[in-house]
């Protein structure tokens, strides 16, 4: 008797069993594919960026840069001063050390500079993680625990490296954190970020707290420079070329600094430096304009941020970002339309869970059968058996948040390059060069190649053979030991 309730309890469960994988393929087969097509083109519709709409952007850009310049407070764009005046010229002799912080490792780098003829003669690093008690401790034991790092590292300075005899070590500090900056070597802290919070540090100058804690370690170093890595990226790029007239960050977050004329800056009321020059901190993330194109997804992911309201153009275009608004499309459909099944999976709902490097991986995938985006559906969101539909339907919706912010970025770029007048045809045919660093740019080809094109497309093709897009690697480490040894005494 036993056995039989048991084989029958078996054969029930297999028949639901069978009965339950029916029903998904019957849902599968019965999916409207016209449907889902229909509500992904509406969504297109409201990302769609023609070129006229982003001349539109790039001009509204262009008119906050000048309000921006004009007060402080006058504009969404800070528009900050960095006080680098005088960039490198190749020129440059000599030993300089960078310290690079702007997460939860540091670098401390030493570069040695050879002059025209030489350049970078040697170059090398340390990479250093920092304990996650002390980016909730004191000021004192963080910037003593970054000091001791540097000391050491100065003390296996091999004898290669050259200090005249009574020089101090000069040092640029890249510090990627909101600063007030005062002077070239000075800025109070605003708030700390991504995963800092140590109250006492805030307002204080942050140059001054480093030199105290190298005191301390006996450590000879004179801060000769407080850079953001944006600044840092133009910085690396202009010594590379002398055509560099703007940096842009586009990794996990963006931003953008550029070459003023220190005569279109209003809201400087000092002495004009002799160079005529001034490198200007956009922070363009904090753009914002009717003109964007926003949907519900970016309205819901933006109330729901630690920072409603703030930084809308850098989450349209940065990495941080990207591959969440997809989860939320993708998501929206699946309520919608059984696309992945007959219930809506799980770890779709989970928010952040799609980063943009299994975006591009999908985005990128060229494989007949599009195996790549079954295998990062199945690891990532834990959707299995997708048909080729859906598949590409996928790699659809990657494809139009990608464009759209790549498309975007490029609006931007043409925004500094019409404020700097380099828009036109010079009769000397001026290079324009544009040094881009971070992980978006240099690994989301699909990104890149689209936002170079659109550039092209905004500029005109007379215009864009003299426009160049290169890309800067590690520009914020070094950028800073360079803008040290350009100011240098």
């Amino acid at each position: 008797m036993e056995k039989r309730v048991v084989c029958t309890a078996a054969t029930v469960a297999a028949v639901a069993c069978v009965v339950a994988v029916l029903v998904i393929r019957k849902r599968s087969k019965g999916i409207k594919w016209g449907k889902v097509r229909e509500m992904l083109k509406e969504i297109k519709l409201k990302c769609a960026l023609p070129i006229e709409r982003l001349k539109q952007i790039a001009s509204a850009m262009e008119t906050e840069m000048h309000a921006g310049l004009a007060s402080d407070g006058g504009s969404k764009l800070k528009m900050l001063l960095s006080y680098v005046d005088k960039l490198p010229t190749g020129a440059e002799e000599g030993l300089f050390y960078a310290l690079d912080l702007g997460g939860t490792n540091f670098r401390v780098l030493r570069v040695q500079l050879g002059g025209k003829e030489g350049g970078v003669v040697r170059q090398e690093h340390k990479e250093v993680s920092i304990p996650p008690h002390l980016m909730v401790g004191s000021s004192h034991d963080l910037f003593d625990f970054i000091a001791e790092a540097l000391s050491s590292f100065v003390a296996s300075e091999g004898e290669e490296y050259k200090v005249p005899e009574g020089k101090q070590r000069e040092l640029g500090f890249t510090f990627s954190f909101p600063v007030k900056q005062l002077s070239l070597s000075s800025g109070t802290l605003i708030k700390w970020t991504k995963g800092f919070c140590i109250e006492e540090t805030v307002g204080q100058d942050v140059v001054a707290e480093l030199t105290k804690a190298m005191e301390r370690q006996g450590l000879d170093m004179k801060v000769a420079a407080l850079v953001n890595d944006t600044v840092g990226t133009l910085v690396g790029g202009r010594y590379e070329d002398g055509d560099v007239m703007t940096g842009v960050i586009l990794g996990t977050g963006s931003n953008a600094a550029y070459v003023e004329h220190a005569s279109s800056i209003p809201k400087w009321h000092d002495e004009l430096p002799k160079s005529g020059e001034m490198v200007i901190n956009m922070e363009w993330g904090n753009f914002k304009s009717p003109l964007l194109p926003i949907t519900e997804f970016d309205e819901a992911l933006d109330f729901e941020s630690l920072n409603p309201g703030e930084q809308i153009y850098e989450k349209l275009i940065s990495g941080m970002y990207l591959g969440e608004v997809v989860r939320r499309v993708l998501l929206k459909v699946s309520e919608e339309f059984p696309i992945f099944g007959d219930i809506v999976p799980p770890k779709l709902e989970a928010p952040f869970i799609l980063r943009t490097p299994q975006m591009s991986a999908i985005h990128h995938d060229s494989s007949l059968d599009l195996k790549v985006v079954a295998k990062k559906l199945k690891e990532t969101l834990g959707i299995h058996n997708t048909s080729i539909k859906t598949r590409k339907f996928v790699v659809d919706v990657c494809d139009m948040v990608a464009k759209r912010a790549a498309r975007l970025a490029a609006a931007g770029i043409y925004a500094i390059i019409k404020k700097i007048g380099r828009d036109t045809l010079s009769d000397d045919k001026q290079r324009t060069v544009i040094a881009i660093d971070g992980g978006l740019f240099e690994h989301y080809t699909a990104f890149s190649d689209c936002l170079e094109r659109t550039l092209r497309e905004l500029l005109g093709e007379e215009v864009a053979n003299s426009v160049v897009i290169k890309h800067a690697n590690d520009g914020s480490g070094i950028g800073a030991a360079l803008i040290a040894a350009s100011h240098s005494n």
